[in-house]
C-alpha cells in the first residue's frame, strides 16, 4: 500500500499487477475552471478518471454560523466554509461510490500543477478513513518523462461501488478552533500563500487582504524541487524545522486561501517524518468572511 508518494515506475508496476487500483487526474486552473478537464481530455494516464476541484471535491456553498462553524443542515451540507468548502464525508463517499472506488483499492492521484490540486483528493481520502492513497511524484510530467503512455478523451464508466467511510485519518480544523487557540503554543499556523498575499500587499481572490495573527508563511511551491518532484525527506525536515523554530510539529494547522494549496505543506511535513498536521480547510477565504476576526498585514 502506498500512502504518501508513488513514482512513475512504481505506478506502472501497479497497473500491470492484480491489485485493485483507481487513478485520478485532478488537474485544475483557478482562473480557468474548465481548463483542467480540457487538459485531461487531451492527455491523461490511461484508465484515470477526472476529479474536478469545483464539482467533485468541493461543496456548492458554505453556511457560516457562530464563530465560523457551519450550521446543521441536510445531506448537501458542507463540512467547511471558504471558497472551496469541503463536501461532508457522506457526500464524498457517495461520489467515490459513483465512480466505482471501493475500500479495497489503492488510489493514485496526480495533476500537472506541482501537486497543488491532487493533494486535495489525497487529503480527503485520508479524511474518509482510506489510507491507501498516494500522489504520483512529479505528476503527469514525470509519467511522460519515464516513457509512460497517455490516452485522450473520456474513459469508460465504472460500475458503482459501495465505499464505506472509516475513522478519520486526517484532522479537520474550523475557524472556531483556530480562533480559540490564537496566540497559544498548542497551535502553530502555517499559511501556504505567496508572500505578497500573506503580507496583504495584493489580494486577487478574497475581499480582505492580510493573514491570521501569528501565522508563519511557507508558500506551497517550496516543497517541490527543480525536478518537479517533492524534495527529499531530509531537505524537507531541515526546512520545516527552521520555519517552526522549536515549535511542536504536532501543533501545526495548515491553511492557504481556500484549503487546497495548503496540502502540499501538510504532505511535505509528513514526508519529512514530522507527522500528519491539521488542516483549516476554510482557510483565509473563510477567516476573512467574518469582520470580527483579527487580521494582520505586513
Amino acid at each position: 500500500m502506498y500512502t504518501t508518494l508513488i513514482s512513475a515506475q512504481e505506478l506502472r508496476a501497479l497497473m500491470a499487477g492484480v491489485q485493485p487500483l483507481r487513478i485520478f487526474d485532478c488537474s485544475f486552473e483557478l482562473m480557468q475552471p474548465h481548463a483542467g478537464r480540457e487538459h485531461y481530455l487531451q492527455a491523461h494516464i490511461p484508465g484515470s478518471l477526472y476529479a474536478d476541484l469545483d464539482t467533485d471535491l468541493s461543496a456548492r456553498h458554505g453556511v457560516p454560523g457562530a464563530h465560523g462553524a457551519l450550521t446543521a443542515g441536510g445531506a448537501d451540507h458542507p463540512a467547511s466554509g471558504g471558497r472551496h468548502p469541503l463536501p461532508n464525508r457522506e457526500k464524498f463517499a457517495t461520489w467515490l461510490s459513483s465512480v466505482g472506488f471501493a475500500n479495497n483499492m489503492q488510489a493514485v492521484v496526480y495533476d500537472r500543477n506541482g501537486a497543488n490540486y491532487c493533494g486535495r483528493l489525497w487529503w480527503m481520502l485520508k479524511w474518509a478513513g482510506h489510507e491507501g492513497v498516494a500522489i504520483l511524484d512529479g505528476g503527469l510530467q514525470a509519467w511522460e518523462a519515464a516513457g509512460g503512455q497517455t490516452a485522450s478523451g473520456e474513459e469508460a464508466s465504472h460500475f458503482q461501488s459501495n465505499f464505506e467511510l472509516g475513522p478519520e485519518c486526517a484532522a479537520l480544523v474550523d475557524a472556531g478552533q483556530v480562533a480559540d487557540q490564537l496566540g497559544r503554543p498548542a497551535q502553530t499556523l502555517i499559511d501556504a500563500r505567496a508572500p505578497a498575499r500573506f503580507r496583504g500587499e495584493v489580494e486577487p481572490l478574497d475581499p480582505v487582504a492580510g493573514h491570521i495573527p501569528g501565522a508563519l508563511n511557507r508558500p506551497f511551491s517550496q516543497n517541490i524541487g527543480a525536478d518537479g518532484k517533492f524534495k527529499s525527506p531530509v531537505e524537507l525536515r531541515t526546512e520545516f524545522e527552521a520555519l517552526l523554530g522549536g515549535r511542536d510539529p504536532a501543533s501545526v494547522v495548515h491553511h492557504c486561501g481556500s484549503g487546497v494549496s495548503a496540502i502540499p505543506n501538510l504532505i511535505g511535513m509528513e514526508i519529512a517524518g514530522l507527522g500528519r498536521s491539521g488542516l483549516y480547510a476554510g482557510s483565509w477565504s473563510d477567516w476573512c468572511s467574518d469582520t470580527a476576526r483579527p487580521v494582520v498585514q505586513g
